[in-house]
């Protein structure tokens, strides 16, 4: 098959447009068109506030949506697979996790049932497994040892303080803390959702997030080391805590009972995982291997007596039946409210990159807003029944997805439930290292993302770099302070990369109406007499200066230097200084006083004999040096205008911009704009500005570009009008 049958061609004939004849023939509406007065408005939402009125509750409650439509036949049997497959992983996951955020592990059976059914009313994901997560977990954990320490629950001896930790008082503080955090995080994320802020999860990029769990996995693996090696290690809260926890200093002490415990059961966890993983395709569900390790080590434990025997740390009492609701203390809310910003920020930026995940492969749509309000209620709601922070899980969700789960009917919620009521106490002997085990095993996924380093080594550098200032930050400042370092630096990144953007002169594809760079290209042609330029990034306020030095380097060069060495065939000296700038001095005539007038000319060849100079006296254009110093001649020329440079010879009478990058311009490009008009004119030089956006024409009419001399006759709808307008040709144009 020849080129001819594999590619197509196409011919179009059209007049050329310039803005103004583009409005003229599109009839573009009015700034009041598009945008209706108050009064307009307010007719508009009575006419429509009922059917409105029930698009708002439907989409507020999305239960209300799927569940009239539910068909037991179609959806029950798949939903009661995977809730039972769900339920069975939540037990071992809240109880472990519940550890990592230092709180009892009865509370991370409550975190997996009372989210995970509000989310059931006001979630628009058919897939995601809300309840206890790694990270969120961690973060919560780091918060109740810096409120709570053990330091501050000894016990007293009369006047004296033992060594004896208050274990009940202090993990009732715990909890409280956790609660309050929960709370507020919970309340930030629906204001944020109200307010439609869903976006700001956009702001955390796929390398900062990996970077961050990879950080927080490291936190986990501290914080569960002194249950692996049955040590008590002095906690250290702020920046640096990672380096200075003394868990090295303590080895010697370790435990024996409790690290035999704890390496046989990763052991077990490890190759039971890979096993899982082996025989993926054959199984229809996952063997429960954390639920089966979880009763194995509890009837080991129990018959063994672990506890009185061997001094192994175990769970201890855990409560049957619900606990009351209670309104979390509010005096703490000044003490968290970074904690819990972070907390919201972080939840919801797993939660939606997870349910657009599943919404894509699924076929249905997930609301960015309104999953921000779901997981907001979530969380304050649990909040008040002593919940700690939750999101989806990603294995949780992938099981549920992958058992054929359809919906978010809670059968899961149920195996929970049944657990806390009847359950609940059989797990009283179940060692903490069992559950600590669970959770290092569980972090293999987010140690594999070191491999991260060396696939952006090779895709982006930036994107690297973004990734390594994340995990030392979140590592070393703590994961709050870590994640608004980050995101920080991830915005500053694009700030950069806005103020040094590629500059290009475009020339022309032969046969074609397309314009692509001249240096990168060879088979392309310049337009005699046109310069079109061109910047890969949006002009505003931070790289305006940029782009103007960058278009005058393009068109005239840099300014040269210069010390009287010879004198051209017109009588002028020509010298060089040593940073090479050239300077054209006429010897004569003289100034009264008798000192010689230099003039001066940016760019050009320093071979100045083969300009065609002549010159040209204006005020503030000539500069009398005579015996003035080297600091006088560089202010003097810094305020240069391309009027001053004399009128000598040039090879370009156009020069067009090339805007379409540009979404936006505020009031510093547009001065910017206006002043390359005027300089350019003051040489003969026409500017044509092209491919501006509706939203940049307007911003553009607003910031009052548009006068006189400068029209939207100057704006063109593409490079090819603005190139064939200033060609003078017809009025129509053929493309080939």
């Amino acid at each position: 098959m020849d080129s001819r049958q594999r590619f197509g061609k196409y011919r179009v004939e059209r007049e050329i447009l310039d803005e103004q004849r583009l409005e003229d023939v599109t009839q573009r509406k009015t700034y009041a068109d598009i945008h209706p007065s108050l009064t307009e408005r307010l007719k508009n939402s009575l006419r429509c506030s009922v059917p409105k009125l029930k698009r708002s509750v439907v989409s507020s409650f999305p239960v209300l949506y799927w569940l009239p439509k539910y068909s037991i036949w179609d959806y029950g049997m798949p939903d009661l697979v995977s809730g039972i497959s769900v339920g069975i992983m939540h037990l071992p996951q809240g109880m472990a996790y519940a550890l990592l955020a230092s709180v009892p592990p009865v509370f991370g059976l409550y975190t997996s049932l009372f989210p995970a059914l509000v989310y059931f009313f006001f979630g628009t994901s058919r897939h995601i497994s809300i309840g206890t997560f790694t990270i969120l977990s961690i973060m919560v954990g780091s918060v109740t040892e810096r409120l709570a320490p053990d330091e501050d629950f000894l016990k007293r001896n009369g006047t004296n303080f033992t060594a004896e930790v208050d274990i009940s008082a202090r993990d009732s503080y715990r909890v409280q803390v956790a609660a309050a955090a929960t709370v507020l995080g919970g309340v930030i994320q629906v204001l944020l959702g109200v307010v439609k802020f869903g976006f700001v999860g956009t702001y955390l990029s796929d390398p900062l997030v990996r970077a961050y769990t990879t950080a927080a996995a490291a936190h986990a693996v501290v914080a569960q080391l002194k249950h692996i090696f049955g040590v008590s290690p002095t906690r250290v809260f702020g920046p640096m805590s990672v380096v200075y926890v003394n868990v090295c200093s303590l080895l010697p002490q370790t435990h024996l009972p409790t690290l035999v415990v704890s390496s046989v059961t990763i052991v077990l966890l490890i190759a039971a995982k890979e096993l899982n993983s082996f025989f993926s395709a054959k199984l229809p569900v996952p063997i429960p291997v954390e639920l089966i390790t979880i009763v194995a080590g509890t009837l080991t434990s129990s018959y063994a007596h672990l506890n009185t025997n061997y001094t192994v740390s175990v769970v201890g009492e855990i409560p049957s039946g619900l606990s009351s609701p209670s309104v979390p203390d509010v005096s703490i809310f000044r003490k968290v409210i970074g904690d819990a910003f972070a907390l919201a920020i972080v939840g919801y930026a797993v939660s939606i990159s997870l349910g657009k995940t599943f919404a894509s492969k699924h076929g249905y749509k997930v609301d960015s807003n309104q999953e921000l309000v779901a997981l907001g209620l979530s969380n304050a709601v649990g909040g008040f029944f002593q919940c700690f922070s939750v999101c989806p899980s990603m294995s949780r969700s992938l099981i549920q997805e992958t058992t054929g789960g359809k919906t978010q009917v809670m059968a899961s919620a149920l195996i929970v439930l049944v657990t806390i009521l009847k359950l609940g106490p059989l797990f009283q002997e179940l060692p903490k290292a069992i559950l600590a085990s669970i959770v290092l095993v569980n972090l293999k996924g987010m140690f594999k993302q070191y491999s991260d380093i060396v696939t952006l080594w090779k895709s982006s550098k930036i994107d690297l770099v973004v990734w390594l200032v994340t995990w030392v930050s979140s590592l070393l400042l703590n994961l709050d302070m870590g994640l608004a370092a980050s995101i920080i630096f991830a915005v500053f990144t694009v700030i950069f990369r806005t103020q040094m953007p590629t500059y290009s002169v475009l020339g022309n594809v032969p046969g074609t109406e397309l314009y692509v760079d001249i240096e990168t290209h060879r088979e392309v042609g310049k337009i005699p007499g046109v310069t079109i330029f061109r910047s890969s990034a949006t002009m505003y306020f931070a790289n305006a200066e940029l782009y103007l030095d960058a278009l005058k380097e393009k068109e005239i060069g840099s300014w040269k230097d210069t010390n009287i060495d010879e004198t051209d065939k017109e009588g002028h000296g020509l010298a060089e200084r040593e940073n090479g700038t050239v300077f054209v001095i006429p010897t004569t005539p003289r100034t009264p006083d008798g000192e010689s007038r230099w003039e001066y000319l940016k760019g050009g060849d320093p071979d100045c004999t083969s300009i065609d100079w002549m010159s040209e006296e204006q005020d503030g254009d000539t500069t009398t040096l005579g015996s003035s110093n080297e600091d006088t001649v560089s202010r003097d020329l810094e305020r240069v205008s391309l009027g001053s440079l004399g009128k000598w010879t040039w090879d370009i009478h156009s020069i067009i911009l090339d805007l379409s990058p540009s979404n936006f311009i505020d009031t510093v490009a547009i001065k910017t704009l206006k002043n390359i008009f005027q300089d350019f004119s003051e040489i003969d030089v026409d500017i044509y500005v092209t491919g501006c956006q509706a939203t940049v024409v307007e911003q553009l009419d607003h910031g009052d570009f548009f006068s006189e001399t400068i029209t939207k006759h100057h704006l063109f709808a593409s490079v090819h009008d603005a190139v064939e307008r200033d060609k003078d040709k017809a009025s129509c144009i053929t493309l080939k």
